[in-house]
């Protein structure tokens, strides 16, 4: 019996040891969840308007997707990802927006911003109605669950933003003073005035290849013989290479500090000027 006990004792205590090094493995694994339900504040046309540019011009709202895993509900943060994109594309257009949402179950955008998104964005034309369509996914922080919404379809006519400086009246625009070879005369005579007449390329860009002498200034006219519809650079803005500018009878723009041919572009847009030598 002594020998037996003997025997069996290294086997129980073998056993014992085995048995309290196996762990048994609690895995835990995503069982689904709910795509979340897309709503608006508004249906059909999306209200868009420069006067009205500050209201609300489309609130989102969605529903928790409430990702369940086997041990419950998801404790994770979800996140989310509003599309808009064009009808017809199906979400796949290069230019589609995607804006990216916290933990918020809503997303408000004023007119502006949704004429950024329409216009800038997707670069839909200004002055035309346009399809639209938009839809919201959500996806856990450290999972790739994502969960795509219904598709709200909308109408919008993107507007222009007005210039911030006012284009050209009659949409002539010349270049005068001692910088350039008609000195400060004006109007411009003899064959200065073409090489000095700028080139309107769009309602609000204009552009004009001179001659530029360092050390003088110029000024902008818009019309032979009138010095009271000017454009001025506003001081502190930038240099002779570029800056701001601004319609007002005042200061003169300065010459580049190298003489040479020198590209001119007045953006009235964006009320922004560069002179690049060429």
């Amino acid at each position: 019996m002594k020998n037996i006990s003997k025997f069996l004792l290294p086997i129980f205590t073998l056993t014992i040891f085995l048995f309290s090094c196996t762990k048994k493995e609690n895995k835990i694994y995503l069982e689904g969840g709910t795509a979340p339900a897309l709503s608006a504040s508004v249906t059909g046309t999306i209200p868009l308007s420069f006067v009205n540019k500050d209201n609300l011009g489309l609130k989102l709202m969605w529903t928790n997707p409430d990702y369940k895993f086997t041990t419950g509900l998801s404790s994770q943060d979800v996140s989310y990802q509003i599309e808009f994109d064009t009808t017809g594309a199906n979400f796949t257009n290069p230019q589609k927006v995607i804006i990216s949402i916290g933990k918020e179950l809503s997303k408000s955008f004023t007119q502006s911003d949704l004429n950024t998104i329409f216009f800038n964005q997707l670069k839909l034309a200004d002055g035309i109605p346009h399809n639209i369509e938009i839809r919201i996914k959500s996806f856990l922080t450290n999972n790739n669950a994502t969960l795509i919404s219904n598709v709200l379809k909308f109408t919008a006519t993107p507007y222009t933003i007005p210039p911030k400086v006012l284009p050209p009246t009659n949409g002539t625009l010349w270049i005068t003073g001692s910088a350039v070879g008609s000195g400060w005369s004006n109007p411009i005579t003899g064959g200065d005035e073409p090489k000095q007449k700028f080139t309107k390329v769009s309602n609000t860009i204009y552009e004009i290849i001179v001659t530029m002498i360092s050390g003088g200034g110029y000024k902008l006219i818009q019309t032979q013989g009138d010095w009271s519809t000017q454009y001025s650079f506003v001081s502190g803005s930038g240099n002779a290479l570029g800056g701001q500018f601004e319609k007002r009878d005042a200061t003169q723009f300065d010459a580049p500090s190298v003489s040479g041919i020198y590209k001119l572009t007045f953006d009235f847009q964006s009320g922004i000027f560069t002179a690049v030598k060429q």
